[in-house]
């Protein structure tokens, strides 16, 4: 009789197992593709419907440009811009990405003819937002210091020629060299920008790769609940209107 008890509590007892295990496999899984919402998209540009692409002819594009109006002068950036991070992470063996967004942007941009002479955008840190109270408690504070390292900011260091302007609508890539400053580290990048113009408007999206250990940032990862790549992105689409 207390074999036959012991048995029967003993195949409770693994069975309780086996549910706890599945649960802890199959309940990061559930809860990241079932509740945990769509991960937003990167910030890109897309040529509108309107451009002409690259099937047109480059006197036809320089021609569209041109009636477009000149870019020459000051800019600043306005509503519709969004800067944020983007870090690849694992919660409980799944893997997931983490994405945190602000559009409390400010910057400018110079231009002299078809030259890009100065640039430039901050974000208030503290604005920079995810899904999740948990992990912007923790961007806030172990990770980024936003109190003590208030501000992210990039700096373009070298013109740009944008000649042969883009026609309306039409995306077209740039390579700009500045200086990126981020938890009160500065350091040289070089990246590639994606521009279009839009109406009255000019749009630039870019990436810049950022290696948290180049700008002493505690990795992410918390315990062994969350781990994290060594790295992220830091993306951003502008949307300038004249000053």
């Amino acid at each position: 009789m207390l074999a036959a008890m012991s048995r029967h509590w003993l195949r409770w007892l693994i069975a309780g197992i086996v549910v706890l295990a599945a649960l802890a496999v199959a309940g990061p899984f559930v809860y990241i593709h079932f509740f945990n919402g769509s991960t937003p998209s990167a910030l890109t540009l897309s040529p509108s419907s309107s451009s002409t692409g690259s099937s047109s002819s480059g006197s036809t594009a320089t021609a569209t440009a041109a009636a477009a109006g000149p870019v020459s002068g000051t800019w600043t950036v306005g509503s519709g811009s969004v800067v944020g991070y983007r870090v690849n992470e694992v919660l409980l063996g799944q893997n997931a990405t983490a994405v945190g967004r602000s559009t409390s942007v400010t910057g400018h941009l110079t231009i002299d003819g078809t030259t890009a002479t100065a640039a430039g955008f901050s974000v208030p840190m503290n604005t920079i937002h995810s899904d999740k109270s948990q992990r912007d408690d923790q961007f806030d504070g172990r990770i980024m210091d936003v109190a003590q390292y208030p501000t992210a900011t990039f700096t373009l260091t070298s013109p740009v020629d944008l000649a042969p302007l883009p026609a309306t609508g039409a995306v077209k890539s740039y390579t700009a060299h500045g200086k990126l400053t981020l938890h009160g580290t500065t350091r040289a990048v070089t990246i590639t920008l994606t521009a279009e113009r839009v109406g009255a408007q000019l749009k630039v999206a870019g990436q810049i790769p950022v290696l948290f250990s180049d700008y002493n940032i505690q990795n992410p990862s918390l315990g062994g609940f969350v781990t994290t790549q060594d790295h992220g992105l830091l993306e951003f689409l502008l949307v300038f209107a004249r000053a």
